[in-house]
């Protein structure tokens, strides 16, 4: 085996699995990547939404810090859209509606200020390069961030304020994640301030056209390295190699590929389910690791109708479904699309509706934050608990005990099998950034592993 015939299979058609795909095939490896679904970008997906408009359905927004999702951006001529509104934002609380020029919600601001800086203190205390080693770790990994905010705060609007943060932030429901997976997520991403802002912040810009572009052109310039409709069940290696075996598909009889390196590019709990042989020594998800809870609601018209009345589109709502929504309009103003985020619980309990109650109830919820607009050419939902090959967006959530359990080997190698996906990064953990960190990493070790054995080969001779 040399570096130039290196034979690599990557799992997962996302942002991690096509961006390791790509730096392994510049190196000269030969690469096949296996996809389950019947499109690429995982986590990333289009939702056209009415003639020309396409919506972001999944991973959609960037920031100055994201630097190697700028570069790959640049590199493949895409064009930036800045998020940056104009116009009163619209809050409903407790169903009272109001309007004001800050997007900070009419709660009380001494329970607000009490809060963040509470979670400032925390996210200042993990140790972003390995959370597991935090002072006080064990204890803020069994902690769930709802007990904590009980145990710590009493006021009343905090309460209030922080499933919807934590919605925004990582699509979790406060019950479900442990203290020390909220700290360290909040300090990976850049820290509350820059998550949280648009000007200046995480969410700056989108992809003009969608995110999903990106991976479109990656793929693009793998060509027919890209299998589709390929879910893999079972890895198996050995001395000499590893071989990935794929479950039949409609017209298509099982498949297999054999590699001397595989890198699986999957969400904690699509790999925990994949055969592994010989197994694991420490899984890939736990029954505490949950989904990530969101759904995305794209509502089309025929303008961004709400800024005639002065409204810049973004909402929050102390309750559901939608708990915010933005103005995802494109920029030359030839559609209006408001885009609905539904989070944490509520997505859940979303998820389990038919899919015409799922518009009902989102058009219901629209008349009330925008009473003077008409109902919307499209109502498009995208529902990520739902979908079998993400389990869950914008990224698994690790519940009590998982950091400490899942985080010491979270990318060391299994033998010849390597980790990638957004979940493996310690930086931008959850974000398209993490996505293509990991992939680079990855690929990265798989090259230096076959140059390893290839001089070692050479020292035999």
């Amino acid at each position: 085996m040399t570096g130039a015939h290196a034979r690599v299979v990557v799992v997962g058609a996302g942002l991690a699995g096509l961006v390791a795909a790509r730096d392994l095939a510049e190196s000269g490896a030969e690469v096949n990547v296996l996809e389950a679904r019947d499109r690429v970008g995982g986590r990333m997906r289009g939702v056209p939404v009415s003639s020309g408009v396409v919506a972001d359905g999944g991973a959609a927004y960037l920031g100055r810090q994201h630097t190697e999702l700028l570069r790959l951006v640049g590199d493949h001529g895409l064009n930036l859209v800045s998020t940056g509104m104009t116009g009163e934002s619209t809050f409903l609380i407790d169903d009272d509606r109001t309007t004001t020029a800050s997007r900070v919600p009419p709660l009380d601001a001494v329970a607000l200020g009490d809060l963040f800086d509470r979670l400032d203190d925390l996210i200042e205390s993990v140790r972003p390069n390995a959370p597991w080693l935090t002072p006080d770790a064990d204890r803020l990994d069994h902690q769930t961030a709802k007990r904590w905010l009980v145990d710590g705060i009493a006021r009343p609007d905090a309460h209030a304020f922080f499933p919807l943060f934590l919605g925004e932030m990582m699509a979790a429901d406060p019950a479900a994640i442990s203290v020390l997976h909220m700290a360290f997520y909040l300090r990976s991403g850049g820290g509350i301030q820059y998550l949280n802002a648009f000007e200046g912040g995480a969410q700056q810009w989108r992809i003009d056209g969608g995110a999903h572009l990106l991976a479109d052109a990656l793929a693009d310039e793998l060509g027919d390295r890209v299998h589709l409709n390929h879910p893999v069940a079972a890895i198996d290696q050995g001395d000499d190699g590893v071989v990935v075996r794929c479950d039949a598909g409609t017209n298509r009889p099982p498949a297999e590929f054999r590699a001397d390196r595989v890198i699986v590019a999957l969400p904690p709990l699509l790999a925990h389910r994949i055969d592994f042989r010989p197994g694991l020594s420490t899984p890939r998800a736990t029954a505490a690791t949950g989904r990530g809870c969101a759904i995305k609601v794209h509502l089309s018209y025929q303008a961004p109708l709400w800024r005639e009345d002065g409204l810049s589109g973004w909402s929050v709502s102390t309750s559901g479904p939608l708990l915010s929504t933005v103005d995802d309009s494109p920029p030359d103003g030839s559609a209006g699309v408001l885009t609905g985020f539904v989070t944490g619980a509520a997505a859940s309990a979303f998820s389990a509706l038919s899919p015409a109650d799922q518009e009902g109830s989102a058009l219901a919820h629209v008349g009330r934050l925008f009473p003077a607009l008409p109902p919307p050419d499209t109502c498009s939902v995208t529902d990520w608990l739902a979908e079998e090959y993400s389990r869950g967006c914008y990224a698994a959530l690790f519940g009590p005990g998982d950091w400490l359990r899942l985080g010491p080997t979270l990318t060391e190698p299994h033998r010849r099998i390597h980790w990638a996906g957004t979940e493996t990064s310690l930086e931008y953990f959850g974000l398209m950034e993490g996505a293509i960190r990991s992939g680079q990493r990855a690929a990265a070790e798989v090259i230096g592993a076959t140059h390893a054995a290839t001089n070692s080969s050479k020292v035999l001779v």
